[in-house]
């Protein structure tokens, strides 16, 4: 995408070689990998990405559906049509906004904590976007210091993160490694592991939340592999009070997150 062409002439045509590389964008963790790039819909998820600090390429404007002023970016515009628009957006209700953000990798060294005693959420191996999204939008709310995603089965700037987080994909620092760095980082920096798990385990009201913590979860159907759960400072459980033996993972970590918070909040 290049950001030196200002042209106000509107692309009415999906074969136009800038749209193709939007729609591989939008389509393609590779091409994503690739190109350093991604895309961002909504005026309110390009907000957060902004104030993230994130760098806008390219803005993606629909005349026929912009509703209310630009945001004031130093970049290069792309006016398309309706119905380009609809070809090339991931959901229709984006009020006519889109931006080609550049990509950004953040380590775990990176990471800088608010105080001494840092409220971490681990997921290993998740696997669908929307359930990470909404995970990301918990982590927000509940004021975590950062997600950490280990082994990662999707990149975190797929749009359905994007979308399902409103944008907290941005204003949560969100870090992508193997489980084995993570626990050894973990380790080294004396930060409990609470690894989520329903056999030899504590209820989670019962444990100690209150000291640097990360809690630690899997996949719904086959849960943490082994290697967490003998790094684990402690197993924590959800009690399951019905039928079913499993709650979905961002229901979990909004109940895990908000324990640490009220145990917080009462010192």
């Amino acid at each position: 995408m290049n950001n030196e062409d200002n042209s106000r002439d509107v692309i009415t045509s999906v074969h136009n070689p800038r749209v193709k590389q939007l729609m591989k964008l939008q389509q393609s963790s590779a091409e994503r990998r690739k190109m350093g790039l991604f895309v961002v819909e909504g005026r309110r998820e390009l907000e957060h990405c902004i104030e993230g600090g994130y760098a806008v390429r390219t803005l993606i404007l629909c005349p026929e559906l912009i509703v209310g002023e630009l945001p004031a970016i130093a970049a290069g515009q792309m006016e398309v049509s309706a119905y380009v628009y609809s070809k090339i957006a991931y959901r229709g209700t984006t009020e006519g906004l889109m931006a080609v953000v550049e990509a950004r990798t953040t380590r775990l060294d990176d990471l800088r904590f608010r105080t001494e005693c840092p409220l971490l959420l681990v997921l290993e191996s998740v696997e669908k976007p929307g359930n990470l999204g909404a995970v990301l939008r918990s982590a927000d709310a509940a004021g975590a210091d950062a997600v950490i995603v280990c082994d990662p089965l999707t990149d975190i700037y797929n749009p359905n993160i994007i979308r399902s987080s409103i944008g907290a994909v941005f204003t949560v620092p969100c870090v992508a490694v193997s489980s084995d760095e993570c626990i050894d980082w973990l380790q080294r920096r004396g930060i409990q592991i609470l690894t989520a798990q329903l056999q030899d385990s504590h209820l989670y009201y019962n444990t100690d939340m209150q000291r640097a913590t990360a809690l630690v979860m899997g996949t719904e159907s086959t849960g943490l592999t082994d290697a967490w759960r003998q790094a684990a400072t402690s197993h924590i459980r959800i009690p399951m009070l019905g039928r079913l033996d499993s709650l979905n993972v961002s229901v979990s970590a909004a109940i895990l997150l908000y324990e640490a918070v009220r145990q917080r909040k009462a010192q």
